[in-house]
């Protein structure tokens, strides 16, 4: 009997190694030449500071990838969404990084699009091969901007639980949250791009696609 209770806990616990190692299991790293496909808007665009000082560039800088900054001023999920086919024909990315929606919420567009453009655009990119992370922009709040306290909004958590992708949460609020590193009310200074770039970086280390 004691024996037969030994075993049951030994294969209890080896169920449970497996699960732990399940859940912590890591993305393989792209090597140093990947190319990656940046999509977003002002908040990724060299909005404001001078080319070379935004952090798809300063990215590629840290992995040796081929980052393409995809980024483009004005832009909605639905504009980005639009462009994003061709994009990918034309530099055929190992992973493309989407942060999209900041345009759409200060615009006050349907939630309900927004959520059914991000999750077609990630989509579009796995069919094409590409692996795919999802950046969380911050929600528009005026206790926010007093404060300097942003938080992301709901709805990124949402679709990247639904569509199976990586989450980036935290680096563009937290980065917006602070005046010394915003060029204006709503954009990151060349300060700002470098610790978006040092966060971006840390954070894929973690889903393991860099190194």
């Amino acid at each position: 009997m004691h024996i037969r209770i030994a075993r049951g806990l030994a294969a209890l616990c080896v169920v449970l190694l497996a699960v732990a190692c399940g859940g912590d299991k890591k993305e393989a790293a792209l090597p140093s030449g990947s190319k990656v496909l940046a999509l977003g808007d002002s908040l990724t665009a060299p909005h404001g500071v001078k080319p070379g000082e935004d952090w798809p560039t300063l990215l590629g800088q840290k992995t040796g990838w081929v980052v393409i900054n995809a980024g483009i001023s004005g832009n909605t999920s639905a504009q980005a969404l639009e462009r994003l086919p061709a994009l990918l024909d034309e530099h055929q990315p190992q992973l493309v990084l989407v942060s999209l929606g900041g345009n759409d919420m200060l615009r006050k567009m349907s939630q309900a699009q927004t959520v059914a453009n991000l999750g077609r655009m990630l989509d579009l990119a796995k069919a094409s091969g590409a692996r795919t992370v999802l950046l969380a922009t911050p929600k528009p709040s005026i206790a926010g901007a007093v404060f300097n306290s942003l938080s992301p909004a709901d709805f990124y958590a949402d679709v990247a639980k639904d569509k199976k992708v990586p989450l980036i949460k935290d680096a563009l609020p937290e980065v917006l949250s602070d005046t010394a590193l915003k060029g204006d009310q709503l954009h990151p200074n060349a300060a700002g791009h470098a610790l978006l770039g040092e966060k971006i970086h840390e954070s894929l280390k973690k889903i393991g696609f860099a190194r």
